[in-house]
């Protein structure tokens, strides 16, 4: 291994701090997640031309933000996934600034070092629900004083988020680029069902129900996210923390050799099955177990170039405080169905301003939700201008293929004007 630079020592030095402090906690305590008493990251965790700050009374939250880039410039808004912060977009933030973008990438709803949302499992997950999250993301914008931003970009959980900015205001974001996860749509109502009522379906088991009765017996890991036993599994990971993001960003990644995807026939146990075990875990195993059987060996990990172990440790320091009970809400709070009748004030609704999707060439993250990125293609979005799958990614395209997603963003955001 090549020797620390004087940049990455301190940068593990910042790091090292708030992560041993946060070591002896109890396994029961829940974080405070609500008093804003977060200073910004320390200067060594972020590339020159990265600023950290925080903007107060965004809808009941102080929000942290990295930035980069003049104010008066046109804005990009990029919005991370699960489990990551406004720190997975850093190897673009530069980039986008220097052609000459005002880019605002938060720590969302449930994340980081943003505050004023609950970690309690047993708390109200109305907050959570997707339109509260676009009126998060309005209001930080229009703090900035931008009544309209060049694009919005979201990556896996994101995406859907900023796919929802653009369904409900086109006129604030004109343009849109989803990562990793389609977007297959808004729904529709019963329709022409006035002499014709809706036959409801004959009760039988779930697809879950199916998994769990799959000869090896398998669970959906949106589901074993709603459970109760989800965050302290993953926070307090018998591997450790940092041993436990590793492995999960590693099995998601290009690096692991078994992500080789492929479109699946239906959504149904059987085709389920075939995807890695991220996503459809053995029923008995939580994530932290799940992972640990692909964690990569000390050569892979010294070979990584786009996650050395100063910038996972950036990660283990945040999740360490927080844990990931505000990230797992929101998929809590879509499987209750709050929200779904405002939501479906948008339905039929279609993104039609330009749009584009990107993902990793070793992503199944493409395919899950079968029918989901031909949908987006065909009906969901009407100026989709391209689709990229990018070879040597997997699910973290925007930090395993920086440059070439970089230069993606750009081409596309040239041809807006």
């Amino acid at each position: 291994m090549t020797p620390l630079s004087r940049r990455q020592l301190l940068q593990a030095a910042a790091i090292a701090a708030p992560a041993l402090l946060y070591h002896d906690r109890a396994r029961a305590q829940i974080p405070d997640t609500l008093s804003p008493a977060n200073e910004p990251y320390p200067a060594s965790w972020l590339p020159d031309g990265v600023r950290s700050r925080f903007v107060d009374n965004i809808n009941g939250l102080r929000m942290h933000v990295l930035e980069a880039g003049e104010r008066r410039r046109p804005a990009l808004l990029l919005l991370h996934g699960f489990p990551e912060l406004a720190y997975s977009w850093r190897k673009l933030m530069l980039p986008l600034a220097e052609a000459g973008y005002h880019v605002i990438v938060p720590d969302l709803r449930g994340y980081g070092r943003t505050t004023g949302w609950s970690s309690d499992y047993d708390t109200d997950l109305t907050p959570f629900r997707m339109l509260n999250k676009v009126r998060d993301v309005m209001g930080l914008v229009a703090a900035y004083g931008h009544r309209q931003l060049a694009a919005v970009v979201g990556h896996d959980f994101g995406s859907p988020l900023a796919a929802w900015c653009a369904v409900t205001r086109p006129d604030i974001f004109p343009a849109v680029t989803l990562m990793s996860a389609p977007f297959g749509g808004t729904g529709a109502l019963p329709f022409d069902t006035i002499d014709e009522p809706a036959v409801e379906t004959p009760p039988g088991p779930s697809i879950y129900e199916e998994l769990a009765a799959l000869p090896r017996p398998r669970k959906h890991y949106q589901r074993y996210y709603q459970t109760r036993p989800a965050n302290d599994n993953m926070w307090h990971a018998e591997q450790g923390l940092s041993d436990f993001i590793r492995a999960y960003y590693h099995h998601k990644s290009a690096d692991w050799a078994g992500n080789q995807p492929y479109r699946l026939a239906a959504r149904s146990a059987s085709e389920w099955a075939k995807m890695p075990t991220y996503y459809i875990m053995d029923l008995a195993e939580g994530m932290a177990e799940t992972v640990a059987q692909h964690m990569p060996s000390a050569a892979e990990i010294a070979a990584n170039s786009w996650l050395p172990d100063t910038e996972l440790a950036v990660y283990a320091a945040e999740f360490g405080r927080t844990g990931f009970q505000g990230g797992l809400n929101s998929y809590r709070m879509g499987a209750t169905g709050i929200g779904a009748a405002e939501m479906q004030l948008y339905a039929g609704r279609r993104i039609e301003q330009p749009s584009m999707f990107i993902s990793g060439a070793s992503d199944w993250g493409t395919y899950q939700n079968p029918g989901s990125f031909e949908r987006m293609q065909a009906s969901a979005c009407t100026d989709m201008r391209a689709v990229h799958l990018v070879p040597g990614a997997g699910h973290w395209v925007q930090q395993e293929q920086a440059e070439q997603t970089s230069s993606l963003l750009l081409e596309f955001l040239n041809g807006l004007s």
